[in-house]
């Protein structure tokens, strides 16, 4: 099964929209979507577990520790730090190389960094 993915409430809108319109089959669920506005980060990351979506996230301060405590009591499907100033064509096409060229399970309980 492919990769599909959940953004959090502070990445960047112009990314996904721009995924969205170089491949339409990605499933990458925005934050209002998700319904994670205004959550803390823990709740964030059950909310993407429980939709079985990898989170996507700019938070490269305070979402890998949260992650980290997260996954002692709970699996997840992953987690993606994308930094904020990285080009978006280039995040764009990073995620378009994950969602074709991997399995969603080759992400679970894993946190990975663009670029690739």
């Amino acid at each position: 099964m492919r990769p599909r993915f959940s953004a959090d409430a502070d990445f960047n809108h112009k990314i996904i929209v721009g995924l969205r319109r170089r491949e339409p089959a990605v499933d990458f669920q925005d934050a209002h979507g998700g319904g994670v506005l205004g959550l803390r980060d823990a709740e964030v990351l059950h909310r993407a577990a429980g939709f079985g979506r990898i989170l996507i996230s700019h938070d490269h301060k305070t979402m890998p520790a949260h992650f980290a405590r997260f996954l002692q009591s709970h699996s997840s499907p992953g987690l993606l730090i994308v930094p904020q100033n990285l080009d978006i064509g280039a995040v764009i096409e990073d995620l378009l190389i994950i969602w074709a060229a991997s399995e969603a399970d080759e992400w679970r309980d894993k946190v990975g960094y663009l670029p690739l």
